[in-house]
């Protein structure tokens, strides 16, 4: 039987929600600004976070957003990057799981492609 999985995607700035089951934030850098009490975080995972290289090639243009995507997905594929997708995998077995970030815009992040490997869609 497989279960379901429910992953969020929300910004590391709002405020957290009881429905944000475990809260994970997958950037590779620490959110400007923002006190680790304050993020209300269960983990942080920076080995899924895109390679310094890629995020930096990117820059969050949303041009280049479906060659970035396709990008990180390769590296998702390579360790240390996998053994972090199978956790968040793990964890999402055993609730919601929230993917934070600090990109302004959701839908064209590492997050949003992070969701759509662990939820299959």
């Amino acid at each position: 039987m497989t279960r379901s999985r429910r992953v969020r995607v929300r910004r590391i700035y709002d405020p957290a929600e009881e429905a944000d089951g475990s809260r994970v934030l997958v950037d590779r850098i620490w959110p400007r600004g923002l006190s680790k009490e304050t993020a209300a975080l269960d983990e942080w995972c920076k080995d899924v976070a895109p390679s310094t290289g890629l995020r930096k090639w990117y820059g969050h243009d949303p041009g280049l957003f479906e060659e970035f995507a396709r990008r990180y997905r390769t590296e998702l594929r390579d360790e240390p990057h996998a053994a972090a997708v199978r956790h968040l995998r793990e964890l999402s077995l055993h609730g919601t799981l929230t993917l934070l970030t600090a990109t302004k815009d959701r839908d064209i992040s590492a997050a949003a492609v992070l969701r759509e490997v662990l939820t299959g869609s």
